[in-house]
């Protein structure tokens, strides 16, 4: 089976874990989010040999023909750094001792990674040996027993109602920059909606001043209440030859992944460049949007259910204890609220 690699460096890695654009949680016994559905087919498809690379690819390309791009993405990743540790690809699953684990943990930290960064690609590794132990294929010596895989606090994400408040009233003439403010101005006043559903919006969403969009990431359905606010950052870079509501995929080439990536990162290093003008000190970055959206609801008291259901979680353990058929008219009352204090 050949090997599919991606070239991103360890610093790409960081920054893209510091900014929530990968965003993975793994247990033992668990699989990778949006790995679920891969669980039934686990004993019946997967390769029988011992390579460790081999079977983790196997499972990218799993994750990649059913349409867990981002995850496969991030297992390749994980295999990737390792096998640049390694300096070759030849590693049999029983090879996974915690001593070479260790000794991997060394090297990342030697590269000075942040503790969570390598958790995550320890994390990754761990689920591919995981998989390898329910087909028979090792026994588990747990290997990643002296290594750690767990989530260390890290830098602040929110901002304050005062900081959002700066970079709203910022007056920009560089027209970069302009858009890379409005776009995270949009994505706070659409309850901190994620880019990649940002950059799918059409202007046939907006069905009698309501806006309802399929989250990438879950495949949820949504409706939020179309403001004043959104339009008039929607008019200010709206290209009316497009389907698309805001100019991020400009073209439908079958590219429009790619497309949508390239102008979060520039918006992402634009951002910066707002913070400084704004004398913002936090890591300004698209994701910010949504942490801070969460961060002042619950500064105005609204209640925990009502933002959970507003940002569309779905996630055990907090979709199931928050979310009991909130009404959709106290989610857009809640999102009204915070908009009329930005």
């Amino acid at each position: 089976m050949p090997t599919i690699k991606i070239h991103i460096s360890d610093e790409q890695l960081q920054r893209l874990y510091a900014n929530g654009e990968i965003v993975i949680t793994l247990g033992d016994d668990r699989q990778p989010d949006g790995d679920d559905s891969l669980k039934n087919r686990e004993m019946q498809h997967a390769p029988t040999e011992t390579s460790f690379f081999a079977f983790g690819q196997y499972w990218a390309e799993q994750l990649r023909k059913t349409g867990n791009l981002r995850t496969a993405e991030t297992y390749r990743t994980a295999l990737n750094a390792l096998s640049r540790f390694l300096q070759d690809d030849k590693l049999t699953l029983s090879e996974v001792t915690p001593i070479l684990m260790e000794q991997y943990q060394s090297y990342l930290r030697s590269r000075q990674l942040t503790m969570n960064t390598i958790s995550f690609l320890l994390r990754i590794l761990r689920a591919i040996y995981n998989k390898g132990v329910r087909q028979g294929l090792v026994c588990d010596c747990q290997p990643f027993r002296d290594v750690y895989t767990g989530i260390a606090r890290t830098q602040k994400r929110a901002l304050t109602l005062e900081m959002l408040q700066r970079i709203k009233q910022l007056r920009i003439d560089d027209q970069r920059l302009l858009f890379a403010r409005d776009m995270f101005l949009l994505s706070f006043y659409l309850r901190g909606m994620a880019f990649v559903d940002m950059a799918n919006l059409r202007r046939t969403d907006i069905i009698d001043h309501q806006l309802h969009y399929k989250r990438h990431k879950t495949g949820q359905m949504l409706s939020i209440r179309w403001e004043r606010q959104m339009e008039e950052i929607v008019s200010r870079h709206s290209d009316v030859s497009m389907p698309y509501l805001l100019p991020i995929i400009r073209r439908q080439n079958g590219k429009e992944r790619n497309q949508y990536r390239h102008r979060q990162t520039l918006i992402n290093h634009d951002l910066k460049e707002v913070a400084r003008l704004a004398d913002v000190t936090v890591n300004l970055t698209m994701y910010c949007a949504r942490h801070t959206w969460a961060t002042v609801a619950r500064s105005l008291q609204v209640p925990m259910n009502v933002i959970s259901q507003a940002m569309g979680h779905n996630n055990e353990r907090t979709t199931e204890i928050y979310i009991r058929n909130v009404d959709s008219d106290a989610v857009d009352g809640a999102n009204a609220q915070i908009l009329r204090v930005v």
